[in-house]
């Protein structure tokens, strides 16, 4: 089981780990060409031995396996999103604490639909390009590195990004 690959993937407003993904779309690859509907039932079937996936939620996997697929083809795919992503990077430094509680505050006070994640390990930062702590991103986008924004232009970037 240590070789297996975990993946992260978006399901509706929530992240799942899938088992097997990279390996489940190498073997579907073959159906390159083949209807979307097809390929979607293939990869749930691949995928579905090795994780748990409830019977009601079957066709929001499906949808999110071909997405998946898609992408690890190079296609253009828009990313199922509801609701903000946001994510405070930073070693947990007083800083870092800092931004985290004023996001909070600030989704709380506007009342946002909002996946707020702390990411605290310095490689998968670096991974993102930022190299300065602490810093935000708000639905991918980097907002501020190295310093603290105000609550107001805080407030501003978050109904920005909350548009349609």
């Amino acid at each position: 089981m240590p070789d297996e690959d975990i993946t992260q993937i978006s399901l509706g407003r929530y992240k799942v780990g899938i088992t097997g993904l990279k390996e489940a779309i190498e073997a579907v690859k073959a159906l390159q060409g083949r209807p979307e509907a097809e390929i979607a039932q293939a990869m749930l079937e691949k995928l579905k031995p090795k994780n748990y996936i409830p019977a009601s939620a079957q066709e929001d996997y499906k949808k999110a396996f071909l997405r998946e697929y898609k992408k690890a083809l190079g296609e253009q795919v828009s990313e199922e999103r509801q609701g903000l992503s946001v994510k405070i990077l930073g070693p947990g430094c007083p800083n870092c604490e800092a931004l985290e509680q004023l996001v909070m505050t600030v989704v709380v006070e506007l009342n946002l639909p909002a996946a707020v994640e702390h990411v605290r390990d310095r490689q998968e930062i670096m991974a993102l390009g930022v190299f300065a702590l602490p810093a935000l991103m708000i639905n991918d986008e980097v907002k501020i590195v190295g310093q603290m924004p105000g609550k107001e232009v805080l407030k501003k970037w978050l109904l920005e990004a909350n548009q349609p």
